[in-house]
């Protein structure tokens, strides 16, 4: 077997408009397409035997041991492969469910598709399930163990942390977006202007000079101290004569940590004599050259959060231990505690694995054991001297029992150190009784104070501390998203999607829209080049200064990894042709039409699909969808249309001259076609049509139609407003039109308009795509022989696996079927074939440059027309 590819979606895709989180893996079963499972001899034994938990996948038989039903009765080996991935993901922890395998028109080539939580890990899921899958098949030992392992590693070093997925999954929850900014922690909430920021648990709201007070420690003790807050005494040292001079003022037992310090790293508890203490400061000074040293309060270690300047929760915290027996060693009691099903690798349970390190050894150490020892019967043996979770603490929520007094203090000191979400450390016997009668005492202050000893403690109540935190950042009746308009399709996206833009800058939004020539910010290219994916889109969702999107999303980058976004409220789709047909598994019409569908999938209920009526394919998708639907048709006499209206829905359409809004059984006229520049007086029907999909893209949106016609009429196609689309030049003696038309749909839509053009002659400068079926190319060079009077055949940049002769053959082939006779010359740089077409151009002639590499081409064309100005000039 053999892994042709793997890729990882991560948004809405052909595979699932839901399942934004899937793997998919083009495999080659090579000779095991012929060995489905129930020819292989044992087969069932041994996977039941190296994944028994494989009995609960009901797969499609729907009960327990479904899957193993599957495999006796006979399955191929993708099949298998996809359950494999996902239990072997279960078992590192990330529980996934969803998977399915198809077979594409390739005999023996399958995609296997599956679900994960992080995309590294999926995708070493999906080459480990074929190895596993081929032991099996062999009958060669395997062992999952390493596997697993690396699974849980690289889940670790790569999810959020708990406090932060907390977080994200509350504004899940509430159907507010999230981009991760980093591999790490930065967070963005929301889109564009809406957006907010957490990292952490630090919001783009909090202060950045408490966050500073937070982390100096001795500042903060200042701050309190001076505010009546009990704080245990102490001093800032440097060296061991300032630590001399601390312990004889305060006395032991005391305490030293890093002012810098943070989830206890450096800080060393109850030192009790000099040479505890000079090693204590050392473990401190690792952290930074000024360390706290500060009395040793007595009592229990309480965390107390607040957010929002409101007391949320509260845990009592104790450190990673082991009670003796009087017959177990150390290690054997800490292998035991750790054999606790709530205890886990990093965050992936309740419960932290307490491992063994240069704390645990000093400590022991301290009190004369080894691992080796046996303590007595009930002795409480700490093996750490904080009590952070990440090392194997326990938490007891304590919220319900915290007395009023301790709650004002509390939400005092997040006032007085200014922080909005923050962590308050209270060593105090309990939090029942008010702090100045307990003698207990404020020992920090936290910055991102961590949440997961509330969410999950180890005893006591859950609390959903990631609840307020999203309350803050979004009060009732704030909203965390800007209006989406996706358009999607196989011709017309670029020009659509960039007159919506300009409708709706007209209209005073701050615009961020996407093309297959740029990313654009208020009108500003950012980012040139294909950006119809999803990089491009986050691009536009992440900038903090955008009100409004408009993205164009093509095929390749919904196949490659899904759309950007999650929802939108409005997709275009503007048709379906033949056109990259044979790539990325999609060989047919009605395929790359799911592909074209899935931005219209994503619209939210209230929002608004606009289909084209006159297009099978596209019409056919209003089947699928869960919003409102709006038909545009360059009929009125379109009886989809007619029977669409006549239920009380929107339309619109072209009729006697006019672009048409039908509502109901009303029709408002927005513009006549002449009047809109777009339409070329109206002999460029294609986009009449973009016009109208455009107009109720709008529409649906509540713009007024007075000022949707301003903006059409002020949309005039140029180099600058739709570069490669329709530009025209119009010379002494001849005219230029420079288009981007690359497909046989949309250079059949050139010959529509080219019809109504008067010329002696009429030229095209044509290419064929190398990684198209030779049947679209003929048919290229078909459409290209039906339209003009003479051909020019060049090549594109990339040739993109076929020869330059292969494809002019093809063209030619497409040619000579309709006119043998036809003039065809050769010229394979797009540069030289310009060239050769503009000095040669005959009076009256009309050329139609066909690029694929619009700014070149244009700026050549450019050139010409400003040497032709200037001679005028002179003359």
């Amino acid at each position: 077997m053999k892994i042709v590819e793997i890729k990882a979606m991560n948004g809405p895709n052909y595979w699932s408009s839901t399942r934004h989180k899937l793997i998919v893996m083009v495999l080659d079963l090579e000779e095991m397409e012929q060995r489905p499972t129930d020819t292989i001899p044992g087969f069932i034994d041994r996977i039941s035997a190296l994944m028994p938990s494989l009995y609960s996948h009901r797969c499609s038989e729907g009960v327990p041991g479904g899957f193993y039903t599957r495999i006796k009765e006979g399955t191929w080996m993708g099949h298998v492969i996809e359950h494999i991935a996902l239990e072997l993901q279960t078992l590192a922890g990330m529980d996934t469910g969803f998977g399915r395998t198809r077979e594409t028109s390739d005999p023996g080539i399958y995609h296997v598709v599956f679900s994960y939580q992080e995309a590294k890990a999926g995708i070493y899921t999906a080459k480990a399930a074929v190895k596993i899958a081929q032991a099996l098949v062999d009958n060669i030992p395997y062992d999952l163990a390493d596997d697993i392992q690396n699974l849980r590693e690289i889940r670790e070093d790569e999810r959020l942390g708990p406090s932060t997925g907390s977080i994200v999954d509350e504004a899940i929850k509430r159907k507010i977006p999230y981009i991760r900014l980093n591999r790490h922690s930065l967070v963005q909430l929301g889109y564009g202007v809406n957006q907010r920021r957490v990292q952490a648990t630090i919001a783009s709201t909090t202060s950045s000079i408490a966050v500073e007070i937070a982390c100096d420690k001795e500042e903060t003790k200042n701050l309190l101290e001076a505010a009546e807050i009990p704080v245990p005494r102490g001093r800032i040292i440097y060296d061991e004569e300032d630590l001399q001079a601390a312990i004889d003022k305060i006395g032991y037992p005391i305490v030293t940590k890093p002012v810098n310090g943070n989830h206890g790293k450096g800080a060393t508890t109850n030192i009790r004599n000099w040479e505890d203490a000079v090693t204590g400061l050392k473990a401190a000074k690792v952290y930074g050259r000024a360390v706290i040293c500060e009395k040793f309060i007595t009592g229990r270690d309480f965390r107390v959060l607040v957010v929002n300047y409101k007391f949320v929760a509260a845990a009592l915290r104790t450190p990673a231990a082991v009670i003796g027996d009087g017959k177990h060693t150390v290690q054997q009691l800490i292998d035991i505690v750790n054999q606790d099903p709530r205890r886990g690798y990093g965050h992936e349970k309740v419960l932290t694995a307490i491992k063994i390190d240069d704390f645990t050894m000093d400590m022991l150490a301290k009190k004369g054991y080894t691992l080796e020892t046996v303590i007595a019967d009930k002795e409480e043996l700490w093996l750490k001297p904080t009590a952070n979770l990440s090392t194997g603490g326990t938490a007891t929520d304590v919220t319900d029992y915290v007395h009023p007094t301790n709650v004002f203090m509390a939400e005092r000191i997040a006032r007085i150190i200014g922080l909005n979400i923050c962590g308050i450390d209270i060593m105090a016997d309990d939090l029942s009784t008010p702090l100045v009668e307990s003698g207990g005492a404020v020992l920090e202050v936290n910055a991102a104070p961590g949440f997961r000893m509330h969410l999950d403690p180890t005893e006591g109540l859950p609390r959903n501390v990631a609840e307020p935190v999203i309350d803050m950042l979004y009060p009732p009746g704030t909203s965390a998203r800007i209006p989406i308009v996706a358009v999607s399709g196989t011709n017309g996206k670029t020009t659509t999607t960039r007159l919506i833009a300009h409708i709706v800058k007209q209209m005073g939004f701050k615009v961020g829209y996407t093309t297959t020539d740029g990313v654009y910010i208020q009108n500003q290219i950012m980012m040139r080049g294909d950006c119809t994916g999803p990089v491009s889109a986050e691009f536009v969702l992440k900038d903090p200064t955008v009100d409004y999107a408009v993205l164009e999303c093509a095929r390749g980058g919904i196949l490659r990894a899904g759309l950007g976004f999650h929802n939108c409220d409005v997709a275009v789709v503007t048709n379906v042709a033949e056109d990259h047909l044979g790539l990325g598994g999609i060989d047919t019409i009605e395929k790359l039409a799911r592909v074209k569908a899935v931005a219209a999938n994503t619209v939210f209920p209230n929002g608004y699909a606009i289909l084209n009526a006159d297009d099978d394919l596209v019409y056919e998708m209003h089947k699928d969808l869960s919003c409102k639907v709006a038909y545009f048709s360059l009929s009125e006499n379109n009886e989809r249309i007619i029977k669409h209206c006549a239920k009380g829905g929107l339309a619109a359409i072209y009729e006697h001259g006019y672009i048409t809004i039908l509502k109901g059984s009303w029709k408002i006229r927005v513009e006549k076609v002449t009047n809109i520049p777009l339409t070329f007086s109206g002999m460029a029907e294609f986009n009449i049509a973009n016009v109208l999909a455009a107009t109720l893209a709008v529409y649906v949106q509540d713009f007024k139609t007075e000022d949707i016609r301003e903006a059409l009429q002020t949309f005039v196609p140029s180099p600058a407003q739709t570069p490669g689309r329709m530009n025209m030049f119009h010379f002494r003696n001849y005219s230029v039109m420079l288009d981007y038309a690359h497909n046989t749909h949309g250079l059949r839509a050139i010959g529509k308009f080219l019809n109504s053009v008067n010329a002696s002659v009429k030229v095209g400068l044509i290419a064929g795509v190398g990684d198209r079926r030779d049947e679209d190319i003929i048919s290229l060079g078909e459409a290209a022989a039906q339209i003009f009077d003479e051909i020019i055949i060049r090549q594109d940049k990339h040739l993109r696996g076929r020869t330059e002769e292969e494809i002019i053959g093809l063209m030619t082939k497409g040619i000579h079927s309709v006119d043998p006779l036809k003039k065809i010359t050769v010229i394979k740089k797009e540069a030289e074939a310009i060239d050769f077409a503009m000095k040669n151009a005959i009076k009256d002639s009309f050329i139609v440059i066909i690029s694929d590499v619009i700014p070149d081409a244009l700026e050549q064309v450019k050139e010409y027309k400003a040497k032709e100005d200037g001679a005028v000039l002179a003359d």
